[in-house]
């Protein structure tokens, strides 16, 4: 037996003053409105009355913050996978709007040499193998059931594209994957079906300052 449905589930808001692009950087954990938003995705699962078998969650800690309350309410470890973090992006530690943005900054322009890839970080193409790999060993990592990835919204959203067969170049403003959010798919024969997407936390978004690449 494998799983019912996987679950990507996206981190709720990162406590960010400075405004700079975290990616990677240690120490960039939830908000309180993050928290909140957190329970809300744990909420909507809860609600589904599906039941929910493991719980997975890229290492990084706004990750693992949000899989806490999925690992309360289901009683479920959280099994930290590497693949499902979120990708490396040479613009981690700066600022990327405003007077200050780095993308003013001519020692930068060499890395935005080609969006396609892109350039300035890992290759789409890299992504999407890791997430769906990962996607693929939690399928068959339970008996029944559901499994809920905790990932970020980069990897989501090409796993999206990657699956609906479209071109995993895009245009990052242009996301639909907002914090909190799930977007559930399952497995029909030898392919992934994208089969829902929600916003559980649509109302908290209203007041947060950090949502992300945009």
């Amino acid at each position: 037996m494998v799983a019912s449905q996987i679950h990507l589930v996206r981190h709720g808001e990162v406590f960010n003053p400075q405004r700079v692009l975290y990616g990677r950087l240690p120490g960039f954990g939830l908000s309180d409105l993050g928290h909140e938003m957190a329970r809300s995705a744990a909420a909507e699962l809860v609600e589904r009355r599906r039941g929910i078998s493991a719980l997975y969650a890229s290492p990084l800690q706004r990750t693992q913050e949000s899989a806490q309350p999925v690992s309360q309410a289901f009683e479920l470890p959280i099994i930290t996978d590497p693949r499902i973090i979120e990708p490396t992006n040479r613009f981690e530690g700066l600022n990327m709007r405003g007077r200050s943005s780095a993308l003013k900054s001519p020692r930068t322009w060499p890395w935005l040499r080609n969006p396609t890839i892109p350039s300035w970080g890992e290759p789409y193409a890299s992504i999407k193998t890791r997430m769906l790999a990962a996607m693929s060993d939690a399928y068959n990592s339970v008996e029944s059931g559901d499994v809920v990835l905790v990932s970020h919204q980069l990897p989501i959203w090409t796993t999206h594209l990657a699956i609906a067969g479209k071109p995993l170049f895009h245009d990052p403003r242009r996301r639909r994957c907002e914090l909190s959010s799930i977007t559930s798919f399952e497995r029909i024969g030898n392919r992934w079906v994208e089969v829902g997407y929600v916003d559980p936390a649509a109302d908290l978004a209203e007041n947060a300052t950090d949502v992300g690449a945009v």
